[in-house]
């Protein structure tokens, strides 16, 4: 394999591309939806993720919403301020989530 070649199972989008309007990991922690496929999701958080954990997330476009069960593949600080960190969490669904790639 190249040094970094694209290694996905599934096309992504970014989440602006789906109407997403909200995304939270339950117990209800608000995650901002970077980017969607149907096998997972990019999302940017300010509470750390442990890789290999099971995770919920509630995903809310215009029109429809789901509820994803998956695994956190990685997590990492993706921004540092004074009084916060921000992190990027990788998460891989256990079911295909069916309207990720139609665009509204």
């Amino acid at each position: 394999m190249t040094k970094g070649a694209d290694r996905r199972g599934a096309p992504r989008g970014a989440a602006n591309e789906h109407g997403i309007v909200a995304a939270r990991i339950k117990p209800g922690h608000h995650v901002r939806l970077i980017d969607l496929s149907s096998g997972g999701a990019l999302v940017e958080t300010d509470r750390r993720l442990l890789p290999g954990s099971a995770v919920e997330v509630h995903i809310q476009a215009h029109d429809r919403d789901a509820t994803m069960r998956g695994r956190v593949l990685r997590c990492c600080v993706f921004r540092v301020r004074p009084a916060s960190m921000c992190y990027h969490g990788a998460i891989a669904f256990d079911r295909h989530l069916q309207w990720s790639n139609e665009r509204v």
